[in-house]
């Protein structure tokens, strides 16, 4: 448990302590973890505190650490919550600019705002993260944490709490609590229990798995070879590679690199038992890689960079390589980040996503409500939509 000089208490709600912690470091990891649970390896400490190790989260990005721990009267760590004071919208993947643009056109002030995520990572997992025990302990750790972050947000004057890609049950939660529900889609590849790859290419449609056969053989042309690596067989060297592969997607794409070298080499030494890393090679060299992260029943795909364009490279190494390690690995899906409706033609299919957003001040709240609920039916259309695009056979 973190000193009790360290952190600035909340509130106690009956024998719950609710406390304020401007690093995740001021908090032992067993006991976060022990709230976090094994199953997400983004929730763990080793992830959150590289973020902030290796200040790719720090208040000179727009992320200032407000985390949240729960702890009975007796000092037992009964729950957290990742939470940041956030200066801008930037590396959430739920948007809100057109929200921030109209308050603020409003005579409003937007920023700061309260964020309980995982930076960067549009990866769904519960954003209230309570401890193992009694039933009823972990309901009043669940509600001290949300009323927490709720009223942190009204004594600090602030126009929104965001709580992003949630689980559904915890939005819904979040929901009957005044959030307002959000959602949104990514698509993603489920395991139906096939044997291997050819297993998987056996339910698609002929003319689909004739398209993928070709991409998988063009991608490893002009002597290509793929190698899979995983825990210690990670060295400095090849994560000093990827960092450059990193750099190549963000400079074409978005210009800003929040992740630092040091970020990656900080996985590699704190959590490489949760690291899958994929990679193309020409004559030793690696060209290009994909970074995974594994959890209890589930393969993340989170980044990618290639020094040079190869047809179909990208379509290898980020969906089928994850397909094929998931297969044999026996693990139920593929999360393969966000955005991407190519992905549907690839095995991965539309899923929604959740997210609750907490408004202060009452007519924005009533407006952003009203746009939430046509875009939540718009997200419906459109997941049935891209659904009816799958490359599975209908007899399967």
């Amino acid at each position: 448990m973190p000193d009790e000089g360290v952190g600035r208490i909340l509130k106690a709600m009956g024998p719950i302590r609710i406390r304020q912690l401007d690093h995740i470091a001021a908090v032992p990891s067993a006991d976060w973890d022990a709230a976090a649970g094994r199953a997400n390896p983004f929730l763990s400490h080793a992830f959150l505190a590289a973020l902030e190790a290796s200040e790719s989260v720090t208040p000179a990005t727009g992320w200032m650490p407000r985390h949240l721990v729960a702890s009975h009267e007796d000092g037992r760590v009964l729950g957290v919550a990742p939470l940041y004071l956030k200066g801008h919208s930037f590396g959430e993947y739920v948007f809100d600019f057109e929200w921030a643009a109209a308050f603020e056109d409003a005579g409003g002030r937007y920023y700061p705002k309260l964020q309980a995520c995982i930076p960067f990572t549009p990866v769904t997992g519960p954003r209230l993260l309570v401890r193992q025990g009694p039933a009823d302990e972990m309901a009043a750790t669940r509600q001290a944490l949300a009323k927490a972050m709720v009223d942190l947000t009204g004594e600090m004057g602030l126009s929104s709490l965001h709580v992003t890609f949630s689980t559904e049950e915890e939005a819904k939660y979040l929901n009957e609590l005044g959030f307002l529900l959000r959602t949104g889609l990514q698509f993603h590849w489920q395991n139906e229990g096939y044997a291997d790859f050819d297993g998987f290419l056996d339910r698609l449609t002929a003319r689909k798995r004739k398209a993928l056969r070709r991409e998988r053989r063009e991608a490893v042309g002009d002597g290509v070879r793929l190698r899979t690596l995983r825990g210690s067989d990670i060295r400095p060297h090849h994560w000093d590679a990827f960092y450059r592969f990193y750099r190549s997607t963000v400079d074409s794409k978005w210009g800003d690199a929040y992740l630092t070298p040091r970020f990656f080499h900080l996985l590699g030494e704190t959590m490489a038992d949760r690291i899958v890393l994929m990679l193309a090679e020409r004559q030793g060299e690696p060209i290009a890689g994909a970074l995974n992260f594994l959890g209890e029943d589930t393969l993340y795909g989170r980044y990618w960079g290639a020094c040079e364009p190869l047809p179909f490279l990208h379509f290898e190494l980020c969906y089928y390589q994850a397909i094929a390690f998931a297969i044999e690995a026996g693990l139920a899906r593929v999360e393969a980040g966000a955005q991407g409706p190519h992905k549907v033609q690839r095995g991965y299919l539309p899923v929604p996503t959740y997210s609750a957003h907490w408004i202060a001040h009452a007519g924005f709240r009533a407006a952003i409500d009203d746009f939430l609920k046509r875009e939540r039916s718009a997200i419906a259309g459109e997941i049935a939509r891209l659904a009816a695009m799958s490359p599975f056979r209908e007899d399967g």
